[in-house]
This record gives C-alpha cells, sequence and structure tokens, in this order.
C-alpha cells in the first residue's frame, strides 16, 4: 500500500506564504483537476481561513466550505480546529465547541484535525466529542517541539492516550520544521509500534529540511503525509507535491498520483501565486531557507513577529538578544510549544525583557493568563519566582480549564440575533464579534440593493 497525501494548497500552503489571502474565486476553478487527482485529502478549512475570509477578503467562510464541498465531490475535505480554542484566541464553552463541529460537519467537512498548543489533551476532549458525534473523522495532532521533556518516549506517550482518546489518526504536527529526518524516523518507527492509528506527518520546509524529514518518515512508515503543489510550497510551506510524487514512484511507498494530473493543477495555481506576489501579499523572502529555525526554535511566523515589534520600537539591533532570551522565558514558562497562541505570548515576553532592560519588568496580560493555568496543564514546572512576580498571589488553575466556563450559545444568539441569517452566523460572531458585526453590516448593505453576496474581491 502505497502512502497516502493530503494537499495543503487551499489552506496551510498559503496561510503560510501569503496571509491566508487566497479568495474561493482563485480555488474553484481548479476543483475539477483537484478531485480527479485521488488525494487522501486536501485541507481547506480552519486555521486562518476563517478570520482571514470575514476580515480581509469579505468573505463567509461557511459559504466557502459549502462551496468547496459542492465542486469536490469525490475528495475528503479536512480542516485544522485549535481544539478548545476552536479558530479563536481564547477558550470557548463546550457548547461553543460542539456547535461548530457540528456546523462544520454539516457544511462538508470529512476530517477534523485537532491539536493543543500545550498538547493538552483535556483541551481537545470535548472536539474529538463532537467529531465522533458528528461522524467526521478525529485526526489529534501532536505539537512537536524540542525540550527537556519534549522527548520521544513523551510523544509515544501522547500518541497512546490519543488513541486511548478515540482518534481515528495521529498527526505529527510539526508547524516549526524542528523534527529533523533521522529523528523522524525513529520517531514514527516508535509511534508504529506503540498505536495501531495511522501516522500523519505534517511540517514545513522553513530550514531546507521537509522533503528529507517526509522521506525518512515515509520509510519509517507514516501512511500519510502533508504536501503543497509547489506554486505555494516550500519555504515555509509545505514540501512540494509533485517532487514527493516523482520520488516514490515505482517504489513501495507509490502515491498512485499521476504527475501529469498534478502538473495541470500547479500550472493553474502558479496565476494565483503570480497574483498574490503582484499584490505584495506573498513576499519571495518567505522562500528563503531560514536557519534561525534550528538555531533559536523559533518559528518563521514568529521570528518575522519578532523583527517587526523590534522595527516598530526602532530597536531592530536588539534582535539577537530577543533570539536568545526566547528560550530563556519558555524554560521559565514550563516549556510551551511555540505554535499559535504560546509563540505570540512568549515572543512578546521576551522582547520586553530586552527592551525595558529588567526581566518581566513589564509583563503582559497573555503571559499572567499561560502562567495562571487558563490555557491548560504546561508541560514542565515552571520557574515558580517568575510565577510569583508576574502574578503574585493569583491561584492558578489546575483543572480543564472550560470546566469553569458557562454555556454561551443562548447567551450569544441574544446578542445578534438581530443581525444572523443562520446559526453559523452566530458561531461566526463568538469567534470574531467585532469583525463578524461589520461583515453582516455589510452584507446586510448589499442585500438590500439587491448585489448578490459572492466572492468580493479585495
Amino acid at each position: 500500500m502505497g502512502v497516502k497525501i493530503t494537499d495543503t494548497i487551499l489552506r496551510d500552503a498559503h496561510q503560510s506564504q501569503a496571509a491566508t489571502r487566497m479568495r474561493l474565486s482563485e480555488m474553484l476553478p481548479a476543483c475539477e483537476i483537484l478531485d480527479s487527482i485521488g488525494y487522501y485529502s486536501l485541507e481547506a478549512w480552519g486555521g486562518a481561513t476563517f478570520d482571514a475570509c470575514l476580515r480581509f477578503l469579505n468573505e463567509d467562510p461557511w459559504d466557502r466550505l459549502r462551496a468547496l464541498r459542492k465542486a469536490l465531490p469525490h475528495t475528503k475535505l479536512q480542516m485544522l480546529l485549535r481544539g478548545q480554542n476552536i479558530l479563536g484566541y481564547r477558550h470557548y464553552a463546550d457548547d461553543v465547541v460542539d456547535a461548530f463541529v457540528r456546523k462544520s460537519v454539516e457544511n462538508g467537512i470529512d476530517i477534523i484535525r485537532i491539536f493543543d498548543a500545550l498538547n493538552d489533551l483535556r483541551n481537545m476532549e470535548q472536539a474529538a466529542k463532537s467529531t465522533k458525534k458528528y461522524g467526521a473523522q478525529v485526526e489529534l495532532a501532536m505539537s512537536y517541539t524540542i525540550s527537556p521533556v519534549h522527548t520521544t518516549d513523551y510523544f509515544v506517550d501522547l500518541a497512546k492516550q490519543m488513541e486511548q482518546m478515540g482518534a481515528d489518526t495521529i498527526c505529527i504536527k510539526d508547524m516549526a520544521n524542528l523534527l529533523l529526518p533521522y529523528d523522524a524516523f525513529d520517531l514514527v518507527s516508535k509511534l508504529k509500534a506503540a498505536v495501531k492509528c495511522p501516522i500523519h506527518l505534517h511540517t514545513h520546509n522553513t530550514s531546507g529540511t521537509g522533503d528529507m524529514t517526509v522521506l525518512k518518515a515515509i520509510e519509517a512508515g507514516a501512511d500519510i503525509v502533508d504536501t503543497a503543489l509547489s506554486p505555494l510550497a516550500n519555504g515555509t510551506s509545505q514540501p512540494a507535491t509533485e517532487s514527493l510524487v516523482a520520488t516514490l514512484r515505482g517504489t513501495q511507498y507509490d502515491t498512485g498520483l499521476e504527475l501529469d494530473k498534478l502538473v495541470k493543477a500547479s500550472a493553474y495555481f502558479k496565476t494565483v501565486a503570480v497574483r498574490l506576489k503582484n499584490d505584495k501579499i506573498l513576499d519571495p523572502k518567505v522562500l528563503s531557507v531560514n536557519i534561525n529555525t534550528l538555531l533559536y526554535q523559533v518559528p518563521g511566523g514568529m521570528f518575522s513577529n519578532l523583527l517587526n515589534q523590534l522595527k516598530e520600537a526602532g530597536k531592530e539591533d536588539k534582535l539577537e538578544e530577543c533570539l536568545i532570551e526566547v528560550p530563556n522565558v519558555r524554560r521559565d514558562f514550563g516549556y510551551p510549544p511555540l505554535v499559535t497562541p504560546t509563540s505570540q505570548i512568549v515572543g512578546t515576553q521576551a522582547v520586553l525583557n530586552v527592551l525595558t532592560g529588567q526581566r518581566y519588568k513589564m509583563v503582559t496580560k497573555e503571559s499572567k493568563a499561560l502562567l495562571a493555568g487558563e490555557y491548560g496543564r504546561l508541560p514542565a514546572p515552571v520557574n515558580e519566582d517568575v510565577r510569583k512576580t508576574c502574578i503574585g498571589d493569583t491561584p492558578v488553575i489546575t483543572g480543564r480549564p472550560a470546566d469553569k466556563l458557562a454555556p454561551e450559545m443562548d447567551r450569544l444568539r441574544e446578542e445578534i440575533k438581530d443581525v444572523v441569517t443562520k446559526e453559523e452566523d452566530v458561531l461566526s460572531y463568538a469567534l470574531f464579534p467585532q469583525v463578524a458585526k461589520a461583515f453582516f453590516e455589510k452584507r446586510a448593505q448589499k442585500q438590500k440593493l439587491d448585489i448578490p453576496v459572492t466572492v468580493t474581491e479585495v
């Protein structure tokens, strides 16, 4: 049996390279050829697509999902969900998570990849239960990172717990491209020996090692891998689909995908990539090898944020100091993996520590929340002196954070009852209140003028 391919061209590829700015109108012309290729799945929704649709593209993300489902009748659609954070930036009550998963499945999602920034499985429980309840596949993802506590044994134990939670597949989510090729071989080999679930590898090519990591993972028994069609592949995105398919052709790992169809799909997406470059959305810098990822364990997006924060403060000369401070803050905070939102929390705190000249003289509310257990259980013990400095005698949450949240859906429905037209609108409002309200107002104005509510160009 060959290796299966999930292509990220409709989601993570343009999220990683072009700030999630591909429009639905640019996706639909490619759907017929994409649907004929025979992918395991197409990652098409979730992550930052929801926010970007409402905020920047003047699209209803639910309309996008329905349109893609209709245009891709033979291919499983996959989405990325941040567990109890859904697609927003805080924890939501269980009834909101359940309603969001229900509507995602009803509107066309087949596979939900669920992760938590801290690998706290309690923050993934409700999303996993709801996904099962509504008939979609549960893919539980471990946020891969490197630290004294994040050993191979740690991830193997995590996978065993995920299988017990009902995972249909288990994903190694290497968001920062820290998983090196031979480490991937070792990890996948041990996971295959420990669990029966198929293993799905997601990595990037930020540090230039992604292709090799994917190949070694396949040799160790990975069942499914994420790749992206070449016009939006490599760099901060995934390794290229066509290159891997050609490499594996005629071997025991042969994907069975036809190169001529992939080439045809790629030719179309080249035109989209050109548009994104012309609009200055896709910066060619994202395609270059960034070895800082390996030196400082700082993901590409986090590195860009650090640099921007320092530019705004006129302190670009402090970049090296900040990069050195990031692992110190991470250690103090109990070694959280650096993925949204923890990457932003740790990075911003490192910048503040350097710019003020005194560590933890200024502390963000997000840093305080992380140390107070509001995001969940940290992987390792925190520096208690730092915690005392940051939050004083504030009680630390030790249980599942969402257990403290009252049901929200009835309140949300009441708040927005005058402008919503469907249940999905309530969920959009739950995740991005201000942005969604502004979108609803624009939509109402267009309907009054009898302008079709379709994709609008930026």
